[in-house]
């Protein structure tokens, strides 16, 4: 007798939410890879790194990976398009940063004109979690690309009405962050929504944890939001989710620590390979839509997962 997997539909869907000229996330109308209960129209997205200025504090095993083009975040969002094939970019404004390089909205509206200019693939922009700057900068970028379909955050619920007033004024998607926290992030969506922001305008930034340093509950996190949203059906939470990982992954003890000092951890630049790949599938298994990683060996194994658990799927539908 052939087995027959129970079927859970779901009551609701994720909105989908279209980001640059052609690319959308979200729309599922299932938990993750359930092919065999609903619909995942869209692959979560693999947005990699690039920055607007140098980052010579990061482990050598990335470093390297980007020398030559990190201090040049055109040529460094163009490798990752052209070489590492990235379905996206993701542009981290840390030069704005008040306690660092505090440059302005202008200079960071002009570098991020540039980068979209020579890449073809969505790109989503990241401030610091300044609330006050992020609120200058992203509505400059607002103003200064009228006709780009850019995704703009961090939001919060100190900067929404600044932010999500200029996002709307120029059709912009905004990515809402809150700690880690199921009501947080449900509250900042129905301030941003009550502003007039639409529903598939709002990506849903939940806090990301690295694995052993707090992605575990990071994932319950997601795994909440996904309940509500799918199951119970609730409006406010079926936004797609964006994960910014590899901050997170890169900066942990086990991915950086030299074997000198701890000879048992194993090769430094496999260790921290693995522990960006390993988070990201985590992550993928809780629900999420939009990846950011650093290292291109990482993602090519997120990308072998991707198609096993589709693969996978839809060997379930067929039998």
């Amino acid at each position: 007798m052939s087995f027959q997997p129970h079927l859970e539909k779901c009551k609701g869907s994720i909105h989908e939410v279209a980001v640059g000229d052609e690319g959308k996330i979200g729309g599922e109308s299932t938990f993750p890879f359930h092919l065999w209960e609903g619909e995942m129209p869209n692959t979560p997205m693999i947005a990699m790194e690039v920055y607007d200025e140098p980052q010579p504090d990061w482990p050598g095993a990335v470093r390297r990976v980007y020398e030559g083009v990190m201090d040049d975040p055109v040529a460094w969002a163009k490798k990752c398009q052209d070489e590492f094939k990235a379905d996206a970019v993701c542009l981290q404004l840390r030069s704005i940063d008040p306690n660092g390089t505090d440059a302005s909205a202008e200079e960071a509206a002009e570098t991020v004109k540039k980068v979209a200019a020579a890449v073809d693939i969505p790109l989503f922009v990241y401030g610091t979690g300044s609330a006050d700057k992020d609120a200058d900068v992203l509505k400059k970028i607002a103003e200064a690309l009228p006709d780009e379909n850019i995704p703009l955050g961090p939001v919060d619920e100190s900067n929404h009405r600044l932010v999500g007033a200029a996002a709307m004024g120029y059709k912009k998607p905004v990515i809402a962050f809150t700690s880690m926290d199921v009501n947080l992030a449900k509250q900042l969506n129905v301030l941003l929504v009550q502003l007039g922001v639409p529903e598939d305008k709002v990506i849903v930034d939940p806090t990301t944890g690295a694995l052993g340093y707090g992605l575990e509950y990071c994932y319950s996190i997601m795994e909440r939001d996904r309940l509500a949203a799918l199951l119970q059906g609730d409006d406010k939470m079926q936004m797609p989710i964006f994960n910014n990982l590899a901050p997170e992954t890169w900066k942990a003890k086990e991915s950086r620590v030299s074997e000198e000092e701890e000879p048992t951890y194993g090769d430094v630049e496999t260790r921290g390979i693995l522990w960006e790949a390993i988070t990201a599938t985590t992550l993928l298994l809780s629900g999420t839509d939009v990846l950011v990683m650093r290292h291109p060996r990482a993602v090519e194994l997120v990308r072998t997962a991707v198609e096993g658990l589709q693969a996978q799927s839809k060997e379930k539908i067929v039998s």
